[in-house]
């Protein structure tokens, strides 16, 4: 649009220079209405500018002395008065960027409030809630919102591969993964701040889903074909559920970020955190060759990708 204002509004304000100088200002005047229709504000920029810019004294004289007339002096003027119209176009698009920024801000501070473990607490506390609910709910709907599976998936229920990640039935399965969340969730958000610990246990969540609907749609039955194994529940049925994805997301970055420290290997036994990883990831991918039909290692394999991408992006500065 400024580019088009460049190209007619000199032949129109020369035009109307000719008709004098009240013209020169109801020219500026009508140039000026299409945008005081946008804003309260910005009317009342625009007025001030179609009737302050040429009846200021002082601005004329500065604008003559700084003129170097090659031509028609109108259209010296008019290109003037062109440029100073971009000057007012821009600083409006200024605010609108500045607002939309300090919304962003204001966004973010209002996020800023929950600290570290307040997210890890509320994550906690949402496995610990589903996992209550198991108790007292119907379990035919608990299956079909808190578990996942190809079934499940292809039926329309795309929420599970998120829901899923919250939904534990086992108490074992659900403290084991809460202890991992809460040592090494602690220390991821410790370093980069409660928003990226939530987006990093959501992403291995969606991940380990994804791994685990891709084993069971294409692995698992050329397996049985090349096995000659005959099961009693086609893969596509075959339901899973636990944090163990999201999970390992957040352990395996914490391992690949500080390889060196000191973990505790079943809460007991010391070893380096290297080694606690080559060991997870070993397991699960014995768990996977082996066919176990209770631990799924494809699951916690997404977890383990999704860990490695962010940590390549964080090597990178891109988090």
């Amino acid at each position: 649009m400024q580019r088009l204002l460049s190209l007619k509004l000199p032949p129109q304000i020369h035009r109307n220079l000719s008709n004098g100088a009240t013209n020169l200002s109801k020219a500026n005047h009508c140039f000026s209405a299409p945008y005081a229709t946008s804003s309260h504000s910005w009317r009342q920029q625009n007025v001030k500018f179609s009737h302050g810019v040429f009846s200021n004294p002082l601005f004329s004289k500065q604008l003559l002395a700084n003129t170097h007339f090659r031509g028609d002096p109108s259209k010296v003027l008019a290109y003037r008065t062109v440029g100073l119209v971009r000057t007012q176009l821009g600083r409006r698009n200024f605010h609108s960027n500045s607002l939309v920024g300090s919304i962003r801000r204001s966004w973010r501070s209002s996020y800023g409030r929950f600290s570290t473990d307040g997210v890890v607490l509320c994550l906690i506390f949402t496995n610990v809630a589903v996992f209550l609910l198991w108790r007292v709910a119907d379990s035919r709907f608990m299956m079909r919102n808190f578990m996942i599976s190809v079934d499940n998936f292809t039926s329309g229920r795309v929420h599970t591969l998120i829901t899923s990640a919250f939904s534990h039935i086992s108490t074992w399965h659900l403290v084991s993964n809460m202890i991992g969340l809460y040592f090494f969730g602690t220390s991821i958000g410790r370093y980069f701040g409660p928003e990226f610990l939530l987006k990093l246990y959501l992403s291995g969540a969606v991940a380990g889903s994804v791994f685990y609907l891709l084993y069971h749609a294409f692995i698992v039955p050329s397996l049985q074909t090349q096995r000659g194994q005959l099961l009693s529940m086609h893969p596509s049925q075959t339901l899973g559920l636990g944090a163990s994805g999201a999970v390992n997301a957040v352990m395996l970055l914490d391992i690949f970020l500080f390889p060196t420290k000191m973990v505790y290997f079943n809460l007991v036994i010391p070893v380096p955190a290297i080694l606690l990883g080559i060991f997870m990831v070993g397991k699960d991918v014995l768990r996977i060759y082996e066919g176990d039909t209770l631990v799924s290692g494809s699951a916690h394999l997404g977890g383990a990708a999704m860990a490695a991408i962010t940590w390549a992006r964080v090597r990178r500065g891109r988090f």
